[in-house]
């Protein structure tokens, strides 16, 4: 079938090419954009069956708006001190201002002698919020929030900073901004310069950035269509993650194609046939590879969490589109061009000698179960951090230092427990749907406050401590809790022992439920945690069903899985090692593992495929199992290397981003990568792979000879050593 394709493309160039403009005109022109599709309802996340979505949903019946999120004005004298009677009216003045601007989402806004702290030194104005997460009209709801505050308070002599959840996105969205540029600029720069040392032309360079650039404008509108087409879920971070992935498999696999199109000539083969063979050789390779990937983000799907499970079908078609780019649209370009590809550089006309790559083969072939052992150990090793593992969700955590909201956090804290920068809703409603006794209800407010870990209570109206639906069956209660909102003391409050508390001691006929942010991050937390013991297995069972058809084996899928879960812990242990270990971090950010996942499992499992095709080439050609790892790292090293820094030093320049999230998706990624590409897939699957011999292919008999030669012997390989 490959071989078809290939003959095809080769010598069709044009009528593929014009295929692949028609097709990019069509989508660019007639079909919607992400935009259009993108759900930022939040409230979406998580199923119904959750209690923080429930209280949301009640929230919402009861009072018109579940009030999500909040934007808190912390206000206290420039100079520290007791907060006068005219700083307490300056205060209820922005209240009614703030109020009377009707800002979009803005639902309630509350203050009063009530909003200030025990020690009188600070008082709150605290703006309830329609919706949460990073909603553009939230974002701007805070931004006009700030305009009015700034020149109301000025002069006055308080001090003044707006914070809450979503003025932590807002701060933190010039951070993220910069380190996607950051990004984008480090990508084209290496994948340019990297290339451009390995194959010393500019053509070979920039054909993975022009590549990769096409297929970005075209999958964004052909993943809309689909959203539209089958009612699935777009989040609004897909556009990133989608770019980051497509730089990553594309230029994996156009450097696959031509590091073989490359060998091919040097044995001597016509250009063209030498792109058919290479095409023919390297397509298996980039399909199964491709469809490795295609099933880990697939099973994305089996998230109860939405946040990950929108990722699954755009992320898919993503690489599907840019695998087929790279089998029909690629060699295509590259058939016209010729052996121009590598111009101007001649390097393409001899076979190098004394490599680093040839080196690396021979110590292989000559040590297979020292190599197995080294590499193994390094792993395992790292891997052992692991047992320090502790999840994050802290968010103000992530904030860039000297923002507005980690100033209005500070100050907050010195007059009021942390919960208050986002209270706890506790609702209660009457079973009947009849009036709730309001002594009762008050009552229930006083004996909540004696739980431990609750700081105590954010008035919720006018009249006080809870605020009432319109028909007296629904109530709501604030409560500040003593750690902040996104603490993993408050998520563990908040959806375990304050539910239990609030469910026993409820009034009779009535039902409590706990509702806010830390209530919703815990179930988030619940979620995630599910989501990691369920979608982990199955992809990894139905990546080693890839790998046993294409191998036609049952042995090597089982261990070249077992290093790839190896890999995944390893990068997570040295996470954990050098940011809770050394760095003294209280965990690592949540939705470390799944990325962790996304981007070193699913794409790293591209180097163990390559590898172990070409272990299996060298095989069929009729050489012993250590010639065979010795000539598979020589030839196949030098293109897994190359991917491998390519991706690496992409995701390293997250580094430089200053937000801490950012940093341990930097350092996780590029060490998994590295690990993937240098050390499991160039010496622990050669070296496991040589020291089982025959066994390794049962029950097939994917080694025996073909008689089709991976390319002419320019080297007696090394005489190898027990």
């Amino acid at each position: 079938m490959f071989e078809r394709l290939a003959r095809f493309v080769v010598h069709n160039p044009w009528k593929v090419i014009g295929v692949w403009v028609l097709a990019t005109i069509a989508i660019v022109a007639f079909a919607p954009t992400l935009n259009d599709v993108v759900n930022r309802d939040q409230t979406q996340f998580l199923p119904s069956k959750y209690e923080s979505v429930q209280a949301l949903e009640l929230a919402e019946q009861a009072f018109g708006t579940g009030a999500d999120s909040s934007a808190t004005v912390v206000l206290k004298r420039a100079g520290g001190g007791t907060l006068t009677e005219a700083d307490q009216a300056k205060a209820g003045q922005l209240a009614q201002q703030l109020q009377d601007a009707d800002i979009e989402r803005v639902t309630t806004v509350v203050t009063g002698p009530q909003a200030i702290s025990p020690n009188g030194q600070v008082m709150l104005v605290n703006v309830g919020l329609e919706g949460i997460g990073d909603d553009p009209k939230l974002l701007d709801a805070v931004k006009q929030i700030r305009d009015i505050v700034r020149p109301t308070i000025e002069g006055s002599g308080l001090q003044y900073a707006v914070t809450g959840d979503v003025a932590m996105f807002v701060d933190s969205q010039g951070a993220f901004d910069s380190a996607l540029v950051i990004v984008g600029i480090s990508t084209i720069v290496l994948i340019i310069g990297l290339l451009l040392l390995m194959f010393r032309s500019p053509v070979a360079a920039l054909l993975p950035v022009v590549t990769v650039g096409l297929v970005s404008v075209i999958a964004p509108g052909l993943i809309a269509w689909c959203a539209r087409a089958f009612n699935f879920q777009v989040d609004p971070s897909l556009q990133i993650i989608m770019t980051i992935v497509l730089y990553g498999v594309g230029t994996d696999y156009i450097v696959f194609l031509l590091f073989r199109y490359r060998e091919r000539l040097r044995a001597g083969d016509d250009p063209r046939q030498a792109l058919v063979t290479a095409l023919t050789r390297i397509g298996e390779v980039i399909a199964s590879a491709a469809a490795a990937i295609v099933i880990a983000f697939s099973a994305l799907l089996l998230a109860v969490f939405a946040g990950f499970r929108s990722f699954g079908p755009g992320l898919v078609i993503s690489v599907a589109l840019m695998a087929f780019a790279v089998m029909t649209l690629v060699p295509a370009i590259v058939s016209l061009l010729g052996t121009k590809v590598f111009w101007p550089s001649k390097s393409w006309q001899r076979t190098p000698r004394g490599t680093m790559f040839q080196r690396f083969g021979r110590f292989t072939a000559g040590r297979p179960a020292l190599v197995a052992l080294a590499s193994g150990g390094v792993m395992v090793a790292l891997a052992l951090g692991m047992l320090g593992f502790k999840t994050d969700y802290d968010q103000s955590a992530q904030l860039p230092g000297g923002t507005e909201s980690a100033r209005g956090l500070e100050d907050l804290q010195s007059g009021f427990p942390a919960g208050a920068l986002s209270p706890t809703t506790v609702l209660i409603r009457s079973d009947d749907g009849s009036q709730l006794d309001r002594d009762e209800v008050a009552a229930f407010a006083d004996r909540l406050q004696q739980v431990e870990g609750v700081g105590g209570v954010m008035p919720a109206g006018p009249d006080g401590a809870v605020l009432f639906s319109q028909d007296g069956a629904v109530a709501k209660i604030d409560l500040l809790l003593e750690s902040g909102p996104y603490t993993n003391a408050a998520l563990d409050l908040a959806g375990d022992e304050l539910r239990g508390f609030a469910d026993a001691n409820a009034p009779p006929g009535t039902t409590a439920l706990v509702g806010g942010l830390s209530s919703a991050f815990a179930d988030i937390r619940d979620a995630n945690t599910r989501d990691l013991w369920v979608i982990f297995p199955v992809a990894g069972v139905l990546i080693a069903v890839v790998l046993g058809l294409l191998l036609r084996s049952v042995v090597a899928p089982l261990y070249l899985m077992a290093a790839v879960v190896l890999g995944f812990f390893s990068t997570m242990g040295a996470t954990v090692i050098a940011f809770i270990g050394i760095g003294d971090a209280a965990g690592v950010g949540f939705a470390l593992p799944m990325l962790v996942y996304l981007f070193v499992v699913a794409i790293g499992t591209d180097y163990n495929i390559l590898m172990i095709a070409r272990l299996r080439e060298e095989a069929q050609a009729g050489n012993d199992p250590r010639t065979s790892a010795d000539l598979a790292i020589e030839h196949a090293g030098p293109s897994i290397g190359a991917a491998g820094l390519i991706l690496a030093g992409t995701f390293a320049s997250l580094l430089l981003a200053g937000v801490a999230f950012l940093m341990e998706m930097g350092f996780a990624v590029s060490l998994g990568i590295l690990l993937s590409a240098f050390v499991m897939s160039m010496f622990l699957v050669p070296s496991v792979t040589a020291l089982l011999g025959h066994k390794a292919w049962w029950p097939g008999h994917g080694d025996e000879p073909t008689g089709q030669d991976p390319v002419p012997a320019e080297r007696e390989p090394a005489p190898v050593t027990s």
